[in-house]
């Protein structure tokens, strides 16, 4: 038998955008529902790092004290490795906002810890969590909206007015806001581990450039490094390929761990006595750029919405502050459908401000990064001009504070 519940918004995912979003409007007196397919704590490709101007933020959603006791350390430098190149300039801090607790560097925290603190505090809130369940239809109901959803062989229906899809970019699916299945050879595929024991300075979070791809390092919480990284699917054929016939069925996470190795003295040094926490994790293709924000009815936040290429780290600061502001927005919005469409036009156009700069900034700095050769070229220029990377933190977005929190 099937079930039927109904609430004022259902959030199609559990990440920082939809626990975001979901936890606010349920402080403002709504009735909400999360819908996450995955079970937690869940790891998950991810840079990990949040600029600090997110952390007035985090302090609205009541999970800044929690945060601060569990991330890693202030990252107070910037890097560039490639090859045997490793530079590095000062991080710019945040600007001063109205919270007492002044928080100028960001830190990096797993997004198995993180995601596990902003859904508890959705919980705590008063949202009705649905884990692990997939949704997998939604349909109009007059006013309404149908979200079908599925445990097993367990089917339940959710109707709300308001639905907001925070489920990424990557994987496909059947509902509208889902991306198709499509394979080409300039995709993205992303890849990320945790080691322990690593040699990385601290306070440096160096960006990793090498042919085909481009990637990061930071420090993250209870001693682990966190490493991730974006690599065309074509050299990845290569990279695989490479190693003989008798290896053509090799791990592609071996064949890029491999690679970082082989491509960045930096790298090398790092990792050199470490020790893996944990399998390496894919995912991808990565699908960079600015997508719509209210399509069909269906508010979009976090990846769903846009995305800058990761090379810029800024991926959990706009799920967050996505969230953030679509949950303003639907909070003072007349009932009815005209109100909603008011709502999401305002909306977009807010994360058009916030958010648009970041994401063209990152998609010329990958592209010079995936362009052949490019990061000897790259290379060559923070050598002479270390300061650029202190410039490009400052145009990723690291230093502009959350809007409602100046």
């Amino acid at each position: 038998m099937t079930r039927l519940r109904t609430h004022d918004a259902i959030i199609i995912g559990a990440g920082p955008a939809g626990s975001s979003v979901g936890l606010t409007l349920a402080r403002r007196g709504w009735a909400v529902a999360i819908v996450e397919k995955s079970a937690f704590p869940r790891r998950k490709v991810c840079g990990e790092y949040i600029s600090a101007s997110n952390l007035a933020l985090l302090d609205q959603l009541e999970i800044g004290d929690a945060w601060r006791a569990n991330a890693g350390p202030e990252i107070r430098r910037v890097g560039f490795f490639s090859g045997e190149t490793c530079v590095e300039a000062p991080m710019p801090p945040a600007k001063d906002g109205p919270c007492e607790k002044k928080d100028g560097f960001g830190r990096a925290l797993g997004r198995d810890i993180l995601d596990c603190l902003l859904l508890q505090a959705a919980r705590s809130a008063g949202v009705e969590i649905f884990q692990p369940y997939r949704a997998v239809a939604i349909e109009r109901d007059g006013e309404m909206q149908m979200v079908r959803i599925q445990a097993g062989n367990e089917t339940t229906m959710l109707r709300a007015s308001v639905i907001v899809a925070a489920h990424g970019s990557w994987e496909p699916g059947p509902l509208p806001s889902q991306p198709g299945k499509s394979n080409r050879p300039s995709d993205l595929l992303g890849f990320k581990a945790h080691f322990t024991g690593s040699s990385l300075a601290p306070d440096l979070m160096p960006l990793l450039a090498f042919p085909g791809g481009y990637g990061g390092m930071v420090s993250a919480d209870h001693g682990r490094l966190s490493i991730s990284c974006c690599i065309r699917r074509d050299m990845l054929a290569r990279l695989r390929k490479h190693r003989g016939p008798n290896h053509s069925h090799g791990s592609a996470a071996d064949a890029v761990s491999r690679y970082l190795m082989e491509s960045c003295r930096g790298v090398r040094d790092a990792l050199g006595a470490a020790h893996p926490d944990g399998p390496w994790l894919a995912a991808g293709p990565i699908r960079p750029g600015i997508r719509s924000c209210y399509e069909r009815d269906i508010f979009r936040v976090g990846n769903a919405a846009g995305e800058s290429h990761p090379i810029i780290a800024e991926g959990i600061s706009m799920a967050l502050q996505s969230g953030w502001l679509l949950a303003s927005e639907l909070a003072c919005a007349p009932e009815g459908r005209a109100g909603r469409e008011a709502a999401g036009r305002r909306y977009e156009a807010a994360w058009k401000r916030l958010f648009s700069t970041r994401v063209y900034a990152a998609a010329a700095l990958a592209g010079i990064a995936l362009r052949p050769s490019s990061a000897t070229l790259m290379a060559a220029i923070v050598r002479n001009f270390p300061q650029a990377l202190t410039l490009g933190a400052q145009l990723s977005g690291k230093t502009k504070p959350v809007p409602g929190f100046v």
